[in-house]
């Protein structure tokens, strides 16, 4: 990831090249956990302010999102496709799946 200052851009813990691919992602990502409601569980109270913060990481350089489907369940990975869909050619997105949650949070 870089951040850009008026004056300076830093590339934050540098790059990882997956092997056997001529794929790279910058070390630092985005974890999609906390676009969800309280508790990991449901939407978020501000669904459109979710979808700024993934469009303003992946403009600041975000080229990987963590995610799961058993966050919400099913909430981040919709609100990723409402805010980046068509995705940007060299966006990872890399998620989780098989668990599964009760209606009581569990």
């Amino acid at each position: 990831m870089e951040i850009t200052t008026m004056t300076k851009q830093t590339k934050l813990g540098g790059t990882f090249t997956i092997p056997g691919t001529s794929t790279s992602l910058h070390r630092m990502g985005y974890g999609a956990m906390q676009l969800t409601g309280p508790g990991v569980f449901g939407p978020p109270k501000d669904a459109d302010a979710a979808i700024a913060v993934l469009k303003e990481a992946v403009a600041a350089g975000v080229n990987h999102i963590d995610t799961s489907d058993f966050y919400g369940p099913h909430v981040t990975n919709q609100i990723i496709k409402k805010a980046l869909h068509p995705y940007p050619k060299n966006l990872i997105i890399v998620t989780k799946l098989g668990a599964r949650r009760g209606d009581d949070k569990s």
